[in-house]
């Protein structure tokens, strides 16, 4: 396992004794992101792509380095790497720059297990083109369910999560990819929870796009990431128009950037994109098999030392990606996290934001652990400890 002790003491927020298990949320950030960040806005602070003084050159030279260091970590070019502010919006970019060429008869698969911002989007552009949105189901085990009879010569756009954030799936994308190029469809996959956690390689996976956030891999909040083939992205329109993503405007028309700056109108998140950096490097050093293995073997032990607990249900198959969803009887998850947290743990509760997947398991709400590189076995005994005087208290 990686020294997750010592690799806490680099993240501030947790010198205070706080047992942060809510890491598919959002994850804490290092000394080495806060840093970076601070000596951004404290030196050499100005916008990119506009002034020739020394600072904003500095500045620009810092936020194309930020595109090189990202499309290195997936396998790809730094103009196929696009900045957004999340997941959501990456795939709401393509959802509504590819989407609308959608008409009556094409179909949209997804599956039932998608985050919301999966889920919604191709949702809401079925009903606008009158495209039909086409669900693969999930077994009991919570894994996809004969995902090939669902894509078909009427699928022109596949989009599924690479690793599920209620049920810790981990999706066989590379083999859903290649039978959406057998019906020249488009593959996206939702990689919020995959790329943070394991290798994830674009060139390998073939996939025509992928989407991930900053935050959910130590990184700041407001910046995500939309990687697309370049051959796509040159015949795409921009989803957002304004500055810096033109190269000529007249009164009539306009020309647009080259890729990516096409897709990254006004002005860009700089600091977010530089703390960015700082987290795909502290993730390099640490290995991300190493970051993989870690998360694995301390679900393995969270599931071992809960076990005793009577009326303790955790949900998924039995390999999971960092995280467990159980319920506790019937008591309400948001009461689990709040007696939770007067522990100073701190657990997520809710439908995590997975509304068709947690009705589908019978449930409103559902609690959820999830684990990083800088929680421990120690942490895992707390919360067991936790859930047993839950159990108490509450009678369940």
């Amino acid at each position: 396992m990686l020294n997750a002790e010592k690799i806490k003491k680099e993240f501030p927020i947790l010198s205070k004794g706080l047992i942060y298990l809510d890491n598919a949320a959002t994850t804490q950030k290092p000394y080495q992101v806060i840093n970076s960040m601070k000596d951004y806005y404290e030196n050499y602070n100005a916008n990119v792509h506009r002034g020739v003084y020394r600072i904003a050159v500095e500045a620009t030279e810092k936020y194309e380095e930020a595109h090189r260091v990202i499309a290195k970590f997936i396998n790809a070019l730094p103009n196929e790497v696009i900045f957004t502010k999340n997941t959501t919006e990456a795939i709401n970019l393509v959802a509504y720059s590819l989407g609308m060429k959608l008409k009556k008869g094409d179909e949209v698969v997804i599956s039932l297990m998608e985050h919301h911002s999966n889920f919604v989007p191709w949702q809401q552009i079925c009903k606008l083109t009158n495209a039909v949105l086409r669900i693969i189901p999930i077994d009991e085990n919570g894994n996809l369910k004969d995902f090939e009879k669902h894509i078909n010569k009427n699928t022109k756009i596949v989009s599924i999560t690479h690793a599920s954030n209620v049920l810790g799936t981990i999706n066989p994308v590379k083999e859903i990819i290649k039978k959406a190029h057998e019906v020249n469809a488009i593959a996206i996959i939702d990689g919020a929870q995959s790329v943070p956690h394991f290798d994830v390689d674009v060139k390998d996976l073939d996939c025509d796009f992928l989407a991930f956030s900053g935050h959910k891999m130590l990184g700041p909040m407001g910046i995500g990431v939309l990687y697309g083939k370049q051959e796509i992205l040159k015949e795409m329109k921009p989803f957002i128009y304004g500055g810096d993503m033109i190269k000529e405007v007249n009164i009539n028309d306009t020309k647009f950037n080259e890729i990516p700056w096409k897709f990254e109108a006004g002005t860009p998140n700089v600091s977010g994109a530089i703390g960015l950096i700082e987290a795909v490097n502290y993730l390099k050093r640490l290995e991300m098999n190493n970051v993989f293995s870690h998360t694995q073997q301390l679900i393995k032990y969270f599931l071992e030392t809960s076990s005793e607990i009577t009326n303790l249900k955790a949900y998924g198959p039995k390999e999971k990606n960092g995280l467990v969803s159980f319920k506790l009887g019937r008591l309400h998850p948001h009461d689990m996290s709040a007696f939770l947290d007067e522990l100073n743990i701190a657990i997520r509760g809710g439908h995590m934001c997975a509304q068709p997947l947690v009705n589908f398991l019978g449930e409103a709400a559902v609690a959820r652990a999830s684990f990083y590189v800088y929680n421990t076995k120690e942490d895992v005994d707390k919360l067991v400890k936790g859930l047993k005087k839950v159990k108490g208290v509450f009678k369940v």
